[in-house]
């Protein structure tokens, strides 16, 4: 019982290290958009689990007074290390860096952008979102796999401290790898949806920016198709009068639309627009409401 308390309280004290650390730098979990990132938040929470299990098998051995033959015994606490732990780490790497690989080229090139968070807040459901915020199945059943497997791990060595690392069937050691590498695979595999990252208005110019445009996408504002010009696989432009009221941007390619985007502009108000009422138009007033050069 005293072991097993002892384990609590290292696991505990690690978690709050890590979550102080995540708090004053939220961006160790984010991906390029600033969102978190399923893949790097995956493979961070085994590592920490690993860490974990070492330290509170260190703390036995070293509180029962016999920690070199209990370390070196045949078989030892420390035996599933190289067989099931290092192994059990390769699929959320794996996919952690193939998913950091993929999205990279794909900025790259242009056929993807991000867009830009639109709350400092992170919340956990980020998880399990694409980047247009809704739920991807995928991702649910990564994240949800891989918790079943840490609970399993954890409460199984709770149970036993004295027995080391908990041994894992092979059919609960899948739960780790094969979602790893459909995660993977949904990467390699989704066409990423256009996004918008920002519109700007230029005298008589309308820019749209972001990623993912193709040769034909197609431009709508307002709900309403309009021509574009020398389009680029991240950015799009439209001749257009400036315009007095919000717009809201669509692109479409490969079949694919975009999430809205409102742009409001900023109102080029007349001088005239400007005089105070009752005064005359052509007229400045000074101060105290005189008009000027009275």
């Amino acid at each position: 019982m005293t072991h097993t308390l002892l384990a609590l309280a290292l696991l505990t004290l690690l978690t709050g290290l890590i979550t102080r650390r995540l708090r004053r730098s939220p961006a160790f979990l984010t991906g390029r958009d600033g969102r978190l990132s399923t893949s790097t938040a995956l493979a961070l929470a085994w590592t920490v689990i690993l860490v974990w299990l070492l330290l509170a098998v260190l703390a036995h051995a070293l509180t029962t007074g016999h920690s070199t033959r209990y370390l070196n015994a045949d078989p030892g606490p420390l035996s599933p290390l190289a067989t099931v732990y290092l192994p059990l780490l390769g699929g959320p790497y794996t996919a952690l860096i193939g998913a950091k690989a993929v999205v990279g080229i794909r900025l790259q090139h242009g056929t993807l952008a991000k867009p830009a968070p639109t709350s400092p807040h992170r919340p956990l459901r980020e998880l399990i979102a694409n980047d247009s915020g809704r739920t991807d199945l995928v991702d649910l059943q990564y994240v949800a796999l891989n918790a079943v497997t840490m609970l399993y791990v954890a409460l199984s060595f709770l149970s036993d401290v004295q027995g080391g690392l908990p041994d894992l069937p092979p059919q609960l050691w899948a739960l780790t790898g094969a979602p790893a590498g459909a995660y993977l695979l949904n990467k390699l595999a989704t066409r990423p949806n256009p996004v918008i990252t920002a519109v700007s208005l230029t005298e008589d110019t309308l820019t749209v920016r972001g990623g993912g445009f193709t040769p034909d996408a197609r431009l709508e504002l307002n709900g309403t198709p309009v021509p574009t010009t020398s389009p680029t696989p991240d950015t799009l432009t439209t001749p257009l009068p400036h315009p007095t009221h919000p717009i809201t941007a669509v692109v479409t390619a490969r079949g694919l639309r975009s999430d809205p985007y409102t742009h409001t502009p900023t109102p080029d108000t007349p001088a005239d627009e400007l005089t105070p009422p009752g005064a005359r138009p052509g007229r400045r007033r000074g101060r105290g409401g005189v008009p000027s050069g009275v």
